[in-house]
């Protein structure tokens, strides 16, 4: 058994990987540590949940990232991200779509009840594939078997689309609504453009520094931004009971009155309160990452989706009770007006409220996005750097660059609000593919123990309304956009066959990998499911 090293001597040393080019590979260097106790997959030590020592006890082959994400993170997670800026500022489509208020405040509560289900279900992958990656993980899991090139195809669809533009636009709407609404109180016609994308890029630069540096960071600065925010609802939702209590249900009295008949515009007002509930699924970004996500992860979906559908309705309520439909309809900014009436000079409050809203949101898409980059790559199917990780910080710190640069970038192109209309679709056609990837799994993994289950008529309720949610905003307005936004997706295949199925490199690869590694201090990455022993 070799000699034990202390830990600093530990970190001098550069992990290396079969995988990894001849000139990467050190161990003719600096030879190798002797494998000493079993380790957490996670690289945490049985007796150390932190996994300090983990490079010291381990053959220095890979990196790992550590659990650091319990129930409280996992729930903040979930109503962080969840809860942007949309319910503060313009939360009239459902209401526009259906024409009265008790209607409006059901179709509210059936978008949380779908989003439940949705998420139910994603706890049953989650419990039984603990793979981070949420969808690519499980579509890579149900299809990928299938075929040795075809069966990849949809996992490496969704990863193409999400990290090029769909996480990366999630990140770049919220910093620029968290720009909107911290300079906009300096400029009475409305703050330059340029200003906000300089803001922008600063909320960018300085949430991933925070994921760059620390995850407990990064979750502790979470967890204090949805306190925020619930604390900001929280002041909504009194406020308007104050104003029920003084009798003021003149709106709320109405119910159904003036109901729209129009089904497909009813419709659409699901489809309107489905977007608001976007961000369900993204703890199962993250799952490697949570403690014991058998019972963490589908605890925290149970605790906090319904959270969030509380959140809305009392919300919603709440404004009804200051404001007629019309006015709200009208409203730019709800929250503001609400505040006007109610808080009067203490009206500071909500612009303050949706800034720290926006700024916990982006942090969450920060913290998410960075990951599917991170399982994708560690799969092969992006550049395999993308998928290393920090020695020191353990965090997936080539990933997350690459997220924010993409974000930064979508932020000075500007008209970024209108690449997200075009792709929200694209959204709901993962959805759908991943709840078909349970019902396939039903069948091919029967056998497989599943911690949690859920009964099938969820993943199929599901299934149905997310083939609805794709066709619907191409037939309410059908536009060329749409069928660019097509075949972008598609276009991923001309990238995965050359790359993926044929492995072929660019040149110089090898070179800049190497580079890469040695300026951020970051090694591979392997995942590993059980407990490794000598």
């Amino acid at each position: 058994m070799g000699k034990k090293m202390t830990k600093s001597e530990a970190y001098k040393k550069v992990p290396s990987t079969e995988s990894m080019p001849p000139h990467q590979n050190l161990d003719e260097i600096n030879g190798s540590l002797a494998c000493r106790k079993p380790y957490h997959r996670n690289g945490s030590l049985n007796n150390n949940p932190e996994g300090k020592e983990a490079l010291v006890d381990r053959n220095l082959d890979h990196v790992n990232l550590k659990k650091r994400v319990g129930l409280l993170s996992g729930v903040c997670l979930i109503v962080g991200t969840m809860i942007g800026s949309g319910i503060f500022i313009s939360p009239k489509g459902v209401l526009a779509g259906t024409g009265s208020v008790g209607l409006s405040l059901m179709v509210w509560v059936g978008c949380g009840i779908i989003s439940l289900f949705g998420a139910l279900s994603y706890a049953e992958l989650g419990t039984m594939i603990t793979k981070s990656g949420a969808e690519y993980a499980y579509l890579h899991e149900a299809f990928g078997p299938f075929h040795k090139t075809l069966g990849p195809i949809p996992a490496f669809l969704f990863a193409w689309t999400s990290v090029l533009i769909l996480k990366p636009a999630l990140f770049g709407v919220v910093s620029m609504s968290f720009a909107l609404y911290t300079t906009e109180p300096f400029f009475e016609c409305g703050p330059p453009d340029t200003l906000v994308k300089i803001v922008s890029i600063l909320c960018l630069l300085l949430v991933s520094a925070i994921n760059c540096f620390s995850v407990n960071m990064a979750t502790k600065v979470q967890n204090f931004f949805t306190a925020a925010k619930l604390i900001a609802i929280a002041v909504i939702t009194i406020g308007g009971f104050v104003y029920m209590g003084k009798g003021e249900i003149e709106e709320i009295s109405t119910g159904f009155e003036d109901t729209i008949q129009s089904p497909s515009l009813i419709a659409l007002a699901f489809y309107d309160g489905l977007w608001a509930y976007d961000g369900w699924n993204n703890l199962n970004y993250i799952t490697e990452e949570i403690q014991n996500p058998r019972r963490n992860l589908p605890l925290a979906i149970m605790i906090g989706i319904p959270l969030v559908t509380v959140c809305y309705l009392f919300t919603n309520l709440s404004y009804l009770t200051v404001m007629t439909r019309a006015e709200l309809l009208q409203s730019t900014a709800v929250a503001a007006t609400w505040g006007d009436r109610v808080l009067g000079v203490a009206a500071v409050f909500i612009p303050i409220s949706v800034a720290l809203s926006t700024f916990g949101a982006a942090n969450g898409s920060c913290f998410t996005g960075g990951r599917l980059t991170f399982v994708a790559a560690r799969e092969g199917h992006l550049p395999q750097v993308l998928s290393y990780v920090h020695l020191k910080k353990f965090t997936p710190l080539p990933s997350l660059l690459v997220s924010t640069f993409l974000a930064g970038l979508m932020v000075l192109m500007g008209d970024i609000f209108a690449l997200i209309d075009f792709f929200s679709f694209t959204a709901w056609m993962f959805y759908g593919s991943t709840m078909a990837a349970l019902l396939v799994l039903r069948y091919t993994m029967k056998d497989v123990e599943r911690p949690y289950k859920v009964p099938i008529i969820l993943p199929i309720s599901v299934l149905c309304v997310s083939i609805y949610l794709v066709i619907a905003p191409i037939i309410n307005d059908p536009r060329i956009e749409f069928l660019y936004a097509f075949v972008f997706v598609i276009s991923g295949l001309v990238f995965y066959v050359p790359f993926v199925v044929m492995k072929k490199s660019l040149p110089y690869t090898d070179t800049v990998t190497k580079f890469i590694q040695l300026i951020l201090w970051c090694a591979p990455s392997k995942y590993e499911s059980e407990y490794v022993g000598d």
